[in-house]
């Protein structure tokens, strides 16, 4: 007897591997946009979950953006339903903020879909791919973004799971075909309007033929590699921020003697938890000067008014005092 079909065969091996260093509770749910990538990891986690004891819910979240887009959700989860889910539901959002559309529409898909867990240590598995993953890698290339963002999405960043990641957009259309599936179409992933639009079919194709080809799978990788190092001085950073850690602040004479790469993942960690919020690389190393190119300098102005200063050998965070 024949086995599946490869490309279903890798997805399904993607998720069994994913779900296994996660090991959810009794429940995975699958972020379904009614897409290639998402129809195919619905499929696979239909399939693995169940094997494994576990409840899978489909979720569809319907952004409202487009005409037909209540059609286009039912059908996805009726799809869903079709591939073996035990549930699918559509989750309808209100997108609009600040950041433009896709940020706007972001933000609201993945606080519908965070509701939707019953519980803290629920798993969303997402259908990011090696292909997003290289998008993403280039985004923060071409914005001058440091490790953090080079080093790309994490496949397990609870409560999302991105087994994917190592799988490319042609698998998941391979297996979509091998299914029996027809996947929709977002009109929005062929508008050149977008950023990641025009990176996926202009930008991208160019590299692989400048590059004889591979340059997709290398991006991903580089993003790998870029992950470990960041784990590993986060960890190295951790141990600097409970030395460095006091009821007044942090302490300037631990930071000094460390290096820059250290001090200002204690600093990034330290502003984030004092409440500053669209923290800049800007922002870190003027707040960073304060210890390592300290001539008495004032204070550093942050979002939400707040302002980081250096006084008595520490460093604090607080709002500035009113004159008035």
């Amino acid at each position: 007897m024949s086995g599946p079909d490869p490309a279903i065969a890798a997805v399904r091996t993607a998720v069994r591997d994913l779900l296994t260093s996660a090991d959810p509770r009794d429940e995975v749910c699958v972020a379904v946009s009614g897409g290639a990538d998402s129809l195919a990891l619905a499929a696979a986690a239909a399939f693995v979950g169940t094997r494994a004891g576990l409840r899978v819910r489909a979720l569809v979240v319907d952004h409202g953006l487009q005409d037909g887009s209540a059609e286009t959700a039912a059908k996805a989860a009726d799809t869903a339903r079709e591939l073996g889910v035990d549930t699918a539901e559509v989750l309808r959002v209100s997108v609009g903020g600040a950041g433009g559309p896709e940020a706007a529409a972001r933000r609201a898909r993945y606080r519908a879909l965070r509701s939707a867990l019953p519980e803290s240590h629920g798993l969303v598995l997402l259908g990011h791919t090696l292909d997003d993953q290289a998008e993403t890698v280039l985004l923060g290339l071409g914005r001058g973004s440091g490790p953090r963002s080079l080093a790309g999405m994490r496949p397990h960043d609870p409560p999302w799971g991105r087994p994917l990641l190592g799988v490319t957009r042609a698998t998941t259309r391979q297996a979509c075909r091998a299914l029996g599936v027809e996947p929709w179409q977002d009109p929005h992933n062929e508008d050149p309007r977008f950023t990641r639009v025009r990176l996926r079919t202009e930008v991208l194709p160019l590299l692989e033929d400048v590059l004889s080809g591979g340059v997709a799978a290398s991006l991903a990788r580089t993003a790998a590699q870029l992950r470990e190092d960041t784990e590993a001085l986060d960890t190295l950073a951790g141990d600097v921020y409970l030395r460095a850690f006091t009821d007044e602040g942090l302490d300037v004479a631990v930071l000094a003697t460390e290096p820059p790469a250290l001090r200002r993942r204690v600093l990034r960690r330290w502003l984030l938890d004092s409440g500053v919020r669209e923290l800049t690389d800007a922002h870190l190393r003027s707040v960073d000067a304060l210890v390592g190119n300290w001539r008495g300098q004032g204070g550093v102005w942050l979002p939400g008014d707040l302002v980081a200063e250096r006084a008595h050998g520490r460093l604090s965070v607080e709002a500035p005092q009113s004159t008035t």
